[in-house]
């Protein structure tokens, strides 16, 4: 049996993609291990949860606040002093690779004391690792391009994130056998810098296990969602509170789903212009959850930005809980966004960012056209269950790399 390791500087709970093709791959007969670092507090109860559902190995690296607590804090000191050096000294000599994953050394002697036939990196940090583990057992290494790192913070070359993501991205991705994306403009962006490689898409899809039935309320209103890992300013969310507060309708609601405080809370709350405008928080949940959760909103709300160039041609993966959980899309029109809502029109639509008077127009639109928002909520399941999902993909993701294992 062939071994495979994937690695992340991050928890898998988090990382729903990482986790996907670990279970694919031990599903095709793979030996996985997946070698990640502590991230967030309250991803870890959760992990512990996805632990005991899986069958490859997962592996802890540099400590946690709960495990091994005098390595995680060397840890947290080093990083602390290795970011000071990048930040105004020099990326070189191996500070850039320390400085961009708390753990990263430790990830790589984990990585080092396993033999595998093929190594993955799941984000940037985790990339020197993959090469290097690779490197050391004479084996090949691969790279999942989530997002394109180099302007996944900012447009601007001499931004920190730009400059040490594009120092890695230079020094380690020739050594990369595969390399696989989260959108076709991702892939397109990457293969424009690096020629040799041929990036193959592999969207943040879900298998049809999760596919919900579209639940009848029985009631009148127009109920609006959207997720994240955090609820937060600038990520289009006031241009959903303006619209409502255009239409000034009670019977449209707005619910959002993510990690907040009670000053973002009461943020969100003040934009209120008046009692019709309603807006309801949750808190997160176990990621299994979240497409039942979801089924029974209306409308799914995909309001990236488009801050900076990855932001506009990532296609996020609240797209396709949407498409999965039978709700109607209403978009952003980054470039990614604009493709996708093009290739499926019967999906939903598209608004102009910054635009609240338009997406005031649509979300009216679909209020007073129940036939309409039904039939965008009956293609979306139609597309989950017929293109965009885990199990087409999954074939993807497999066949691309027996090539090279």
């Amino acid at each position: 049996m062939k071994k495979i390791v994937l690695l992340s500087s991050g928890q898998p709970s988090v990382n729903p993609r990482l986790v996907k093709e670990a279970n694919s791959l031990t599903t095709a007969g793979y030996d996985v291990s997946v070698i990640y670092s502590f991230w967030t507090h309250w991803a870890w109860e959760k992990d512990k949860q996805l632990f005991a559902t899986v069958s490859w190995q997962p592996i802890l690296a540099g400590g946690a606040p709960y495990k091994d607590k005098c390595l995680y804090f060397f840890t947290r000191l080093r990083y602390k002093i290795v970011s000071l050096i990048a930040n105004n000294i020099t990326l070189k000599f191996g500070i850039a690779e320390m400085a961009k994953g708390r753990a990263s050394v430790e990830l790589f002697r984990k990585a080092k004391s396993i033999k595998a036939s093929f190594y993955i990196a799941h984000n940037l940090a985790a990339l020197p690792v993959a090469v290097k583990a690779a490197k050391y057992h004479l084996a090949k290494c691969g790279f999942d391009a989530e997002d394109f790192h180099r302007q996944e913070v900012s447009d601007f070359p001499l931004e920190f994130n730009y400059k040490i993501s594009k120092f890695l991205e230079d020094k380690y991705l020739s050594s990369c056998a595969y390399l696989s994306s989260a959108s076709p403009l991702i892939a397109k962006a990457y293969k424009k810098l690096y020629p040799q490689l041929d990036p193959v898409v592999i969207n943040n899809v879900f298998e049809k296990k999760f596919v919900q039935n579209q639940i009848e309320r029985g009631d009148d209103k127009l109920k609006l969602f959207w997720f994240s890992q955090t609820v937060g300013k600038n990520r289009g969310l006031e241009d959903v509170i303006g619209a409502l507060n255009l239409l000034a309708n009670d019977q449209i609601e707005l619910y959002l789903l993510g990690n907040s405080n009670n000053d973002i809370e009461d943020y969100f709350n003040n934009l209120k212009k008046n009692s019709q405008t309603n807006i309801y928080f949750h808190k997160p949940i176990h990621s299994e959850e979240i497409f039942r959760f979801t089924s029974q909103f209306d409308i799914g709300l995909a309001l990236e930005p488009g801050f900076c160039y990855n932001n506009k041609i990532a296609l996020s993966n609240k797209l396709f809980t949407y498409l999965i959980s039978g709700l109607a899309i209403i978009a952003s029109d980054t470039a990614a966004q604009k493709d996708f809502l093009t290739e499926n029109e019967e999906i939903g639509c598209v608004y102009s960012i910054g635009n609240v008077a338009e997406l005031a127009t649509k979300i009216d639109y679909f209020f007073k056209n129940r036939i309409y928002l039904r039939a965008c909520q009956g293609m979306a399941v139609q597309l989950a269950v017929t293109k965009y999902n885990w199990e087409n993909e999954s074939k993807i993701f497999i066949n691309s790399l027996k090539l090279f294992i």
